[in-house]
């Protein structure tokens, strides 16, 4: 018997797209709007300015300055505090944090951390090793302006790890006499947060399904020809362009190079609401890094973090049953930023010469860590998996063999045959053994034994 013909677009690479029906031009979409009263930097004169998103334009009303995202510049209004940090980046024009005026550079993981001015050693809160006592003066430092206090003290946090490394599986045995609790240390590390106002002018296609019934013809199991039917799923495709408007509010972008970034991904998220002022007051007891990704590179690394959601904006605004992005160019307008710093209890351990981190969020206690794996207890576990698979497939089989073994078929009994009798001369059939005439023998008489 013949198969049906394949359905289109089967196993072979979807054909690109072709119109089926006419272009469709959007209006511009508003998917989130910055918050009522927020106020964007003038270019020129640094003055707050109220914006509408759907104006499109700052208008300064002290200088008459306009800027507009259609004027042909790069589309960002950046924050006044930003230009002047940009153009002041030379040495002793942007002073450092209150108390912690001397920086060092860890030789062990390269992490710039700010000593407080009456320490005269320590060590580094990432990897533990010792600083050296040649400290230098901060310079080039954008100074923070909010922080989130430690809500998650030491006691705490050591309870949080100890629950992580017990929740650990096939980790080594003797890890937990490894990890030192004592080298739990308190930092306060680096954040940049961004806000944009984003308009994304975007051509794509939109693909809608709609059902039709396919006939086809093929052979039976007979060898006739027979006519067959079938529903198949086909789509409209047809070009959409148009404008999603969005606004980003605290996109954060961590300062510190010290951190993998899988585990600092794994402390989100941070209630940024819970952000209060800067007070030197805060850092007493605590380490402090200084930021090692500067106000630039974050805007890089936070317009990154922004695409995906303005990709998922468009797929949603063309919407239907399928879309295809073809373009998109993107204005960033009213980007202001925030220097905050963020609490983290750091613990560190060694574990056949490599350094392992564990990180703890200072406000929530959630626990990030990296952990290694003990490969004769994996061995072990895959050794008793297969022996249960053995075993069972062993079990299995005795059972299915018993079960099907032919039963023992009883023999009928048989009729006794007893031996034929030997025959009787002739000469003698008359006679008994004595030589007497025998008598007549009536009919079914049993025939007389002959002694012999």
């Amino acid at each position: 018997m013949s198969t049906p013909p394949p359905l289109p677009g089967g196993d072979a690479p979807p054909p690109l797209p072709v119109a089926t029906k006419p272009a469709e031009t959007r209006e511009p979409a508003l998917t989130k709007a910055p918050p009522q009263g927020k106020l964007f930097p003038c270019m020129q004169c640094g003055a707050k300015v109220a914006f509408d998103p759907r104006e499109r334009a700052l208008k300064c009303p002290y200088c008459n300055h306009t800027t507009s995202i259609d004027d042909g510049d790069t589309g960002e209004v950046e924050e006044r505090d930003f230009n002047e940090y940009a153009s002041k980046l030379v040495k002793g024009q942007v002073r450092g944090i209150e108390g912690r005026s001397t920086q060092t550079k860890c030789t062990g993981c390269g992490a710039m951390v700010l000593l407080e001015d009456k320490v005269q050693t320590d060590e580094c809160p990432f990897c533990g090793v010792h600083l050296e006592n040649k400290p230098e003066a901060v310079e080039g430092m954008l100074p923070p302006e909010s922080l989130i206090p430690f809500a998650v003290d030491l006691r705490d946090a050591r309870e949080r790890f100890t629950e992580w490394l017990g929740s650990l599986w096939f980790a080594p045995t003797e890890l937990k006499k490894v990890a030192n609790l004592g080298q739990l240390a308190s930092v306060y590390i680096p954040y940049w947060t961004y806000d944009a106002m984003t308009y994304t002018r975007y051509r794509g296609m939109r693909g809608d399904d709609y059902q039709e019934t396919e006939y086809y013809t093929e052979r039976d199991a007979n060898g006739n020809t027979v006519q067959r039917s079938r529903t198949v799923t086909k789509t409209h495709w047809y070009p959409v362009s148009g404008e999603v408007q969005h606004f980003f509010d605290d996109v954060l972008v961590c300062g510190s190079e010290s951190l993998p970034p899988k585990l600092t991904a794994k402390l989100e998220p941070w209630d940024t609401s819970e952000l209060e002022p800067f007070q030197d007051a805060f850092l007493a007891g605590h380490k402090t890094e200084r930021y090692a990704v500067d106000l630039k590179e974050g805007l890089v690394i936070a317009k990154e973090k922004m695409e995906p959601v303005i990709m998922q904006l468009i797929r949603r605004d063309i919407g239907g049953d399928h879309q295809r992005i073809e373009s998109t160019d993107t204005k960033y307008v009213g980007v202001t930023f925030k220097h905050c710093l963020l609490p983290v209890w750091l613990a560190h351990y060694r574990y056949h010469e490599k350094v392992y981190q564990i990180l703890i969020n200072g406000r929530t206690g959630k626990v990030a860590g990296e952990r290694p794996w003990s490969a004769m207890k994996i061995v072990r576990l895959i050794a008793i998996i297969l022996l249960a698979i053995g075993a069972i497939v062993a079990l299995v089989s005795l059972l299915s063999n018993k079960g099907s073994a032919p039963q023992q078929q009883r023999q009928p009994r048989r009729a006794e045959v007893r031996p034929a009798e030997p025959a009787v001369p002739r000469e003698l059939a008359a006679q008994w053994p004595d030589g007497r005439e025998r008598a007549a023998r009536p009919p079914g008489a049993a025939a007389p034994r002959l002694l012999l």
